[in-house]
């Protein structure tokens, strides 16, 4: 069989890559874009529009850098070893966040389900929990948990894409229209205020470029399946939310914690809501036990490139960075405990708001990259300056989804990037100083050069 034969085609790779971006973080988009109104299309369609320009500009980066390390690769074109340093830090940093608002989100599910009331505590210790038992669950290796959640997945993408399908039938103009601004708030303010949330269910776009080598003639096919399946995705993801909120009024939407699961009630009975409620619980299990062990591996191999402190590099006899993922929990058990607030949902924005500004450090300094990046590669400065503009579009979309995430997330964000500078030099710039002296560089701050 010829090597062509064994590589994907440009329909295989769309797909794989509209199912690794459809994840759990769409489940209780309803009810938190609820809150605002239906207004929200909009946020959606800038949402849409700013994510198909990062996924552009994302795969062009994939097709021409010749460095590893994904966004830390590209950011070291223009930024140098503290450019890929700070790619990866916020880039990891943002999926330990991302975990905790998985957890949330399964804690949501998990009370409908079993009829449970909540406190705040009560929520936040069963997140923990849940932190707590995911880990553990990862100590013997990914061999299981990762076949797990590729088909605990389905149990988010098939009730999701099906209401987007067949909700119409359901659906009421009166009902959706009467749900448009319940709170009265200006355009601008109401679009900005679920910014965030919306890009949220975006985040993963970037490793859409994952998996260049193994596709049919990539230069063609990647980018068209990063947009295609972002295309998807906006057009699931638009639908799913709208249809739902033409079908619940808003003000008992609003106050849901399994939104879908209520939808599901409402089409057709409370046994196949509790059922999809259940079945969105499991994926947010399934997807949480992998994230666990992806977000170890992450810093594993950043500190086995001297990033990061070596701790995250011990490893067990079977390979499992066991130390490291017990930090990153400590971590996420902490995060869990300050993001604990009186409504689950604003416990959900809370996290994802932080998740959000983290993830979007990479994304800028990736966008900012590709300048350089396009320079080495010899691309002639006609065919380069299409993209250098979509990457300016990308990044004017990110600054404003930064800006709209809020005080508390732009705070706290400021002070992890702090915190990300200030562990860099005590722990890993001398230590590249020495390596670059080593090898005869003459200026290590250009490193990138070489």
């Amino acid at each position: 069989m010829s090597e062509s034969h064994q590589k994907m085609n440009v329909f295989q790779l769309t797909v794989i890559t509209l199912v690794n971006m459809m994840g759990s973080g769409i489940i209780l988009l309803p009810s938190k874009l609820a809150e605002i109104g239906t207004i929200t299309i909009f946020s959606w369609l800038f949402t849409a529009g700013g994510s198909l320009a990062l996924a552009y500009v994302f795969a062009r980066c994939g097709m021409l850098s010749k460095k590893p390390g994904g966004m830390g690769g590209y950011a070291e074109y223009a930024f140098g070893k503290g450019g890929n340093y700070m790619a990866n830090y916020t880039y990891g940093l943002s999926l330990v966040i991302g975990n905790v608002a998985i957890g949330v989100t399964a804690v949501g599910y998990a009370t409908v389900l079993f009829g449970a009331t909540l406190s705040p505590m009560q929520t936040c210790f069963w997140t923990i929990v849940l932190l707590w038992v995911t880990t553990f669950a990862n100590f013997g290796g990914a061999s299981i948990t990762g076949k797990i959640g590729s088909i605990t997945v389905w149990g988010v993408i098939l009730p999701v894409v099906l209401i987007s399908l067949i909700g119409w039938f359901w659906f009421s103009p009166t009902t959706w229209s009467a749900a448009w601004n319940p709170h009265e708030m200006g355009f601008w303010s109401a679009v900005g205020s679920s910014i965030s949330v919306t890009l949220w269910a975006f985040l993963g776009l970037e490793s859409a470029c994952a998996n260049a080598d193994a596709v049919e003639n990539p230069e063609k096919n990647v980018p068209i399946a990063v947009l295609v399946a972002t295309i998807g995705a906006a057009a699931v993801y638009i639908i799913s939310t709208n249809v739902i909120a033409g079908m619940i009024p808003n003000a008992e939407l609003a106050k849901s914690s399994a939104p879908f699961g209520l939808a599901y009630e409402h089409m057709f009975s409370p046994i196949v809501g509790q059922t999809v409620t259940a079945l969105m619980v499991i994926a947010c299990i399934g997807s949480l036990l992998g994230w666990q062990f992806t977000v170890a591996q992450v810093f594993k191999s950043s500190a086995d490139v001297g990033y990061f402190v070596s701790i995250f590099s011990k490893v067990t006899k079977i390979g499992t960075p066991i130390t490291g993922m017990l930090v990153l929990l400590a971590v996420q058990t902490g995060l869990a405990l300050m993001t604990a607030s009186p409504e689950l949902s604003e416990t959900f924005g809370k996290v994802v708001n932080l998740a959000v500004v983290t993830n979007l450090v990479p994304y800028v300094m990736s966008m900012a990259a590709i300048v350089t990046i396009q320079n080495v590669a010899g691309i002639p400065k006609v065919k380069a300056r299409m993209t250098n503009v979509i990457a300016l579009i990308a990044t004017i979309y990110s600054f404003y989804a930064l800006y709209s995430s809020g005080t508390e997330a732009i705070v706290l964000g400021g002070i992890c990037i702090f915190l990300g500078w200030t562990l860099f030099g005590f722990f890993a710039a001398n230590r590249f100083y020495r390596m670059e002296q080593e090898a005869h560089i003459p200026n290590p701050g250009k490193s990138f050069q070489t």
